[in-house]
């Protein structure tokens, strides 16, 4: 399916997950990857994006590029996060099925998942409820994506998949207060709060929600593995298949940094789903084994942060 001398697009290859996959790549010895600057490529425009495929010809497309955001920036910009996300979808999608492009993989997200999802949260599940309010638009995008990609393999027999991460974090993260998710919010505010000798680390809602956290690099892995699998399923789930309160990251972030701060809670800011944690049992069945070292993530997370800070 795929070799050192196969032509690889990276959709989004600057973002945190994008830019993990293609140095992952780089390194693995994968000679020919393609990638694109925005200002190059701009893949809301539908005929720059069909022109482009056209062109380079691809043998694998990765779809890493989205709009994406924390809580706050989903449940404010809804319009720009469904509509940004389906037209990056669709341009690449169909653009890459014109090219005829065998092989793509859309990064999915967990939080397509319903609100109250059954736990640990199985491919089966998808949509047997009603989703998270404060990020039903992006989940609606990424949910549309997944379907087309489900489609158009059976309909016109190629190989366009789904991989479903969990929360990610690592280097090229964003770590606006305002948009971020919580892990960057968190680190921020800890190393905020230990330099300024602050007291205090506010934390949105009730720091009760459970999230399962994936360092980039680990994902990036996963992702390279799956390219060399042949899979039956349109889309399957990738994590740790471990799931922590926000409280637990605050507090495991405070150790690591060597700091102690009091915790405040802000409950006038949304929790967000109780809970997310993949079931993996899927993709365990196609060999491929979790990891989940907090520690190699936090270091080389704090030092790219500590580089951009200063």
């Amino acid at each position: 399916m795929i070799n050192k001398n196969s032509k690889i697009f990276i959709a989004g290859h600057n973002g945190m997950v994008g830019s993990a996959i293609c140095k992952k790549l780089i390194n693995k010895g994968f000679k020919k990857i393609i990638t694109a600057t925005k200002k190059k490529l701009n893949l809301i425009d539908q005929k720059s994006t069909f022109n482009f495929l056209k062109k380079k010809k691809p043998d694998f497309v990765i779809l890493a590029a989205a709009k994406v955001g924390g809580i706050l920036a989903n449940k404010n910009f809804k319009d720009k996060f469904i509509y940004e996300n389906l037209q990056i979808q669709n341009n690449v999608i169909h653009g890459s099925h014109l090219a005829n492009v065998k092989n793509l993989f859309l990064l999915g997200s967990s939080c397509i998942y319903p609100k109250l999802c059954k736990q640990p949260m199985k491919e089966k599940y998808l949509l047997t409820g009603e989703l998270e309010k404060t990020n039903d638009a992006y989940s609606i995008a990424k949910i549309a994506g997944l379907k087309m990609c489900e489609f158009y393999s059976h309909i016109h027999k190629i190989n366009y998949k789904t991989l479903m991460p969990p929360n990610l974090y690592g280097p090229n993260d964003n770590y606006d207060l305002n948009n971020s998710h919580f892990y960057p919010a968190l680190l921020k505010k800890i190393y905020d709060a230990k330099k300024n000798n602050g007291k205090f680390l506010n934390i949105w809602g009730t720091g009760k929600p459970r999230r399962e956290l994936m360092f980039v690099d680990d994902f990036a892995d996963a992702v390279i593995y799956f390219m060399k699998k042949k899979i039956s399923q349109p889309y399957i789930n990738i994590g740790t298949g471990k799931d922590f309160t926000i409280d637990w990251y605050a507090k495991f972030l405070m150790k690591k940094m060597n700091v102690k701060l009091k915790i405040k809670y802000d409950r006038s800011k949304p929790d967000g789903m109780p809970k997310k944690c993949l079931d993996i049992s899927i993709a365990k069945k196609y060999g491929y084994r979790p990891v989940n070292n907090f520690d190699r993530g936090f270091e080389t997370t704090l030092k790219f942060f500590e580089r951009i800070s200063n």
